[in-house]
């Protein structure tokens, strides 16, 4: 006898069709899984045996084989356990052929039956609608995000037996629903606020500049000047987050299984602060079957790296590409794949290794050699392609106790959505959603500036070394700046305080 049941397996960030075909056949007891599969599935021979009959069901004593086409793709994970069992039994004739052309199946088995969690549901259920599928049965754990596919029936199952009753048209299932207004209406709902941060009115300015425009910032200050705490806050003065711009971000984070049933969407932007010991692989993405990192993790959000010059050189070299193209491609022999990366890039750093130059309160130890050796190793072309480069002082102690109450995220980000609308209605035939995202050709169309201010950004280049990555930079965030404002011209006031926003450019040393 043989069967054929619908599966899917996760390759980089999307799901691909797999066929789980199962023959059955005379001869001396033995089954083989062949198509290239990965350890994980070779197991699952010895949990399809125990779940089978542990559930009361017969397991064939008869030679089987299952195929999992197509053959030169490989096949990892334990989700091919599930369709592997029904494939089993509709083999024996103890499911019914018909329901299994409608849907994927995908589930891991334990030993007694019980179906459990996966990773990835959410892409497996995008690939079952745009199969035409009627649905995807998955485990119920996967419900909740599987179901913010509308269009298919996502049913949930908890058992083996529960599958079989449900195939045979004997178990009268409920499809999974999601109220995705109802998610998206917790959205607003930051923890952290603005107006907790006491001063610093400069960078908060700089702050409300980069996401107006969707820019990349650097913060520049001593211990407890309150970088960190700007960062943290910064995700709740960004625009709220769109339908596709959430299943985009929510894919990266179902195939980590980062999602849970309460949250089985991402309705506000992620927001990433990886530890300054990780890998290149860790951040980016890559392994021998490659995953994605960190940079993914926090596409349509916020990446946030504090103790910048304490990452390991190659691995903030390597942001190069995601941090100008929005994507990582990696590269290996079997394949090569491009994951989604277009976040905001937020940076904290000292000025120095003691972190204390420049601060009027306490002496720098540090020789000028030592503030150098230190300041080099963030690069000059990574610097360049971060947009605003901002000095964030100590606190004086008059502005920490001032009973007044500052600017709230709320009333920050009434300004940032209106500028970012602005933009989109600019923007609407070009295909980008930002003054960020701006190529060279639409820089000369939307960001033009008079003579006066052109004579102003010669003199900056000339006396700060500035390079023509720096000099398109400087023309964004001025359109950012006039965006806030709802003006159509840049003016020479936004190309000067861009311009401010270009502290550690610095001339190369000949």
């Amino acid at each position: 006898m043989l069967s054929r049941i619908f599966s899917a397996v996760l390759y980089g960030v999307e799901a691909h069709p797999i066929d789980v075909e199962i023959d059955l056949s005379q001869g001396l007891p033995f089954l083989s899984i062949v198509g290239l599969p990965d350890l994980a599935v070779k197991e699952s021979k010895d949990r399809l045996r125990s779940a089978i009959k542990n559930t009361g069901f017969h397991f064939p004593v008869k030679k089987i084989t299952i195929n999992l086409a197509p053959a030169d793709l490989k096949k990892e994970g334990s989700a091919f356990d599930l369709p592997m069992a029904v494939g089993i039994l509709a083999a024996e004739g103890v499911v019914s052929d018909h329901p299994l052309q409608d849907y994927l199946i995908v589930g891991e088995l334990s030993l007694d039956g019980r179906i459990k969690e996966i990773k990835g549901g959410l892409p497996i259920a995008i690939l079952a609608k745009r199969m035409g599928k009627r649905g995807v049965i998955l485990p119920m754990k996967n419900g909740p995000e599987a179901a913010v596919v509308s269009g298919i029936d996502v049913m949930g199952v908890e058992t083996l037996p529960q599958v079989v009753e449900y195939l045979n048209g004997k178990l009268d299932l409920q499809p999974i629903k999601t109220d995705i207004n109802l998610l998206f209406a917790q959205q607003s709902v930051y923890q952290d606020d603005f107006s907790e941060v006491r001063g610093q009115t400069h960078a908060k300015r700089a702050l409300e500049i980069a996401a107006a425009g969707g820019h990349n910032i650097l913060m520049v200050g001593p211990p407890g000047s309150g970088k960190t705490m700007l960062a943290k806050r910064f995700p709740s003065i960004l625009p709220a987050i769109t339908f596709d711009e959430s299943l985009e971000a929510t894919q990266v984070h179902s195939i980590f299984g980062l999602l849970s049933n309460d949250h089985p969407l991402l309705v506000t932007r992620p927001f990433r602060s990886p530890h300054h010991t990780i890998s290149d692989a860790g951040l980016i993405g890559g392994g021998q079957i490659p995953r994605p990192g960190e940079v993914s993790l926090a596409h349509n959000g916020v990446l946030f790296l504090d103790e910048l010059p304490e990452f390991k050189r190659n691995v903030l070299e390597v942001m190069r590409q995601p941090l100008e193209e929005g994507k990582v491609t990696i590269s290996r022999a079997s394949a090569s794949l491009t994951y989604p990366a277009r976040f905001m890039l937020v940076a904290a750093m000292n000025p120095c290794p003691c972190g204390y130059f420049s601060d009027p309160t306490r002496n720098c130890v540090c020789t000028p050699m030592a503030i150098q050796r230190y300041r080099s190793k963030v690069s000059g072309p990574l610097l360049d392609r971060i947009d605003l480069h901002i000095e964030v002082p100590a606190v004086p102690f008059r502005d920490l106790t001032v009973e007044a109450q500052d600017e709230s995220s709320e009333a920050i980000r009434k300004r940032v959505q209106v500028a970012r609308e602005f933009q989109m209605t600019r923007y609407e035939k070009e295909g980008i959603r930002c003054n960020a995202q701006l190529r060279q050709r639409e820089l000369k169309q939307y960001c033009e500036i008079d003579e006066a201010s052109k004579k102003l950004v010669e003199m900056a280049m000339e006396r700060l070394g500035l390079s023509a990555r720096a000099y398109n930079r400087i023309l964004k965030v001025s359109r950012s700046i006039a965006d806030l404002d709802q003006r159509v011209q840049i003016t020479k006031a936004d190309i000067s305080e861009a311009v401010q926003y270009r502290s550690l450019d610095r001339k190369p040393v000949l």
